[in-house]
């Protein structure tokens, strides 16, 4: 194929500059397809200056008994890869579509190139999300689709896009799209608005791989739901990569259709959770190098401890100790952080004791607190027993015995199992998940 288009070249000087074929043809790429000749644009600029300038001359000149094309077509992409294509290629039978107009075809971006594997920080709390979305970047399609679930900052975002950059990394001439279901849904009001729903779909079925961030978005937009479902379709069938991101597992969305349901669990389908603290740390302190902020160690584990909740407000936290070393004019050390977070120690410290925990999981599980400290071993006991020995763990300093000791007098045995309990329910329990998050946002974690 190179060297037929080599020869393309050689005849089109015939009839262009050297500047012509330098700027607008030598970065076209080509797919033959028995008597036509696909001419591929890297961008819509690009395809429309060849359209109008370019295209007519190209076509008298090509079109020939002596290179055997009875037609010359042009649209945007490439079916040439520089190493591998994980796009069936075979597949295109030379039937072209018109290119979406700008307008529309600008409202896809690619994937943000500042967020790559290498500034991701690593925890138990992301290993498998990670290691799968960097398996995807390296062979796309090897999980298809693969589905990233979590709560808000946490991260998927970043190993979204962190995916796309590899994909792109590996095969530099892909055509990665990132768009959020929001943009989905706005971009196809504005189609249908516009008579450009044939446009549409021609635009998002073109990609090579599609990235859509915080699908449970097209919860009750039934007419988006079923244009995504058939692009998803089209899509997985001609082998691109799909990437989505929620805050749910699939099953778990309400007015969602279950074809989609069913399409996303097709995949692999892995949870990003809450950094536990050394992720905290080290995610602070990679922050903090990255922005130039001396941040020592001990002050790291100060706010990790103090910010549990995720990611997002990590980083306001390093941005607000960083703020009031500035405008203060001192040095980053504990003192500094124990003032510019004294609030926020006043607010947990009154908040989070034993007893007021002890008094929140009673009421949002509608059981008495002396219920909590009774013998009674029925779920609709025990279960809220475990929720509170689990938060007062985790949200006090309270040792496994003292906490025993305020359950009735339990053994410190029996606090360390409720606690592993929770943790192993939260991973395979979707109810337990639920109220899991929920008193998580009632405690302000």
């Amino acid at each position: 194929m190179d060297e037929f288009w080599g020869e393309c070249i050689e005849k089109l000087r015939e009839v262009m500059t050297e500047k012509e074929i330098d700027s607008s043809i030598s970065v076209l790429h080509c797919h033959r397809k028995n008597s036509v000749l696909k001419l591929l644009a890297p961008n819509q600029y690009v395809l429309e200056h060849i359209r109008s300038n370019l295209l007519d001359d190209i076509k008298s000149c090509l079109i020939s008994t002596d290179t055997g094309l009875t037609d010359v077509r042009l649209d945007i992409g490439s079916y040439e890869l520089e190493k591998k294509s994980f796009r069936t290629t075979e597949s295109f039978t030379g039937e072209t579509a018109e290119t979406p107009p700008l307008d529309i075809y600008e409202e896809i971006s690619r994937p943000n190139e500042i967020f790559t594997f290498d500034n991701h920080i690593e925890g138990k709390s992301n290993q498998i999300a990670r290691a799968a979305a960097l398996n995807v970047g390296k062979e796309p399609g090897s999980f298809n689709p693969l589905y990233i679930y979590g709560g808000v900052g946490l991260g998927k975002t970043h190993l979204m896009h962190a995916a796309g950059n590899e994909i792109i990394r590996n095969f530099p001439n892909a055509k990665v799209f990132y768009i959020t279901s929001e943009r989905f849904v706005i971009d196809l009001i504005k189609a249908i608005k516009d008579n450009q729903i044939n446009e549409f779909k021609q635009l998002y079925r073109s990609v090579d791989a599609l990235l859509i961030d915080d699908i449970q978005f097209l919860a009750k937009k039934q007419q988006s739901q079923e244009e995504f479902f058939h692009t998803y379709n089209e899509l997985i069938g001609i082998g691109c990569q799909i990437i989505i991101t929620s805050d749910r597992i699939p099953d778990a969305m309400n007015n969602i259709d279950d074809r989609l349901k069913s399409r996303f669990k097709g995949g692999l389908t892995t949870l990003i959770d809450v950094p536990e603290l050394e992720t905290r740390v080290a995610i602070l302190l990679k922050k903090a190098s990255h922005i130039g902020i001396d941040l020592p160690d001990n002050v790291a584990f100060f706010i990790a401890n103090l910010v549990r909740s995720n990611v997002r407000d990590l980083e306001g936290a390093l941005q607000q100790i960083a703020a009031a070393s500035r405008f203060t004019q001192s040095k980053i050390d504990l003192v500094l952080a124990q003032e510019t977070f004294r609030d926020l120690m006043s607010h947990r410290k009154k908040q989070l004791t034993v007893e007021n925990i002890q008094q929140v999981v009673a009421k949002y599980f509608k059981i008495r607190v002396s219920d909590l400290f009774s013998k009674s071993r029925s779920q609709d006991i025990t279960r809220p027993r475990q929720f509170a020995m689990y938060f007062c763990k985790e949200y006090t300093d309270t040792s496994y015995p003292n906490i025993g000791d305020q359950f009735g007098g339990r053994d410190h045995s029996t606090v360390i199992h409720a606690c592993n309990k929770i943790r192993e329910l939260i991973e395979s329990n979707l109810k337990a998940r639920e109220d899991h998050d929920n008193l998580n946002k009632i405690f302000g974690g």
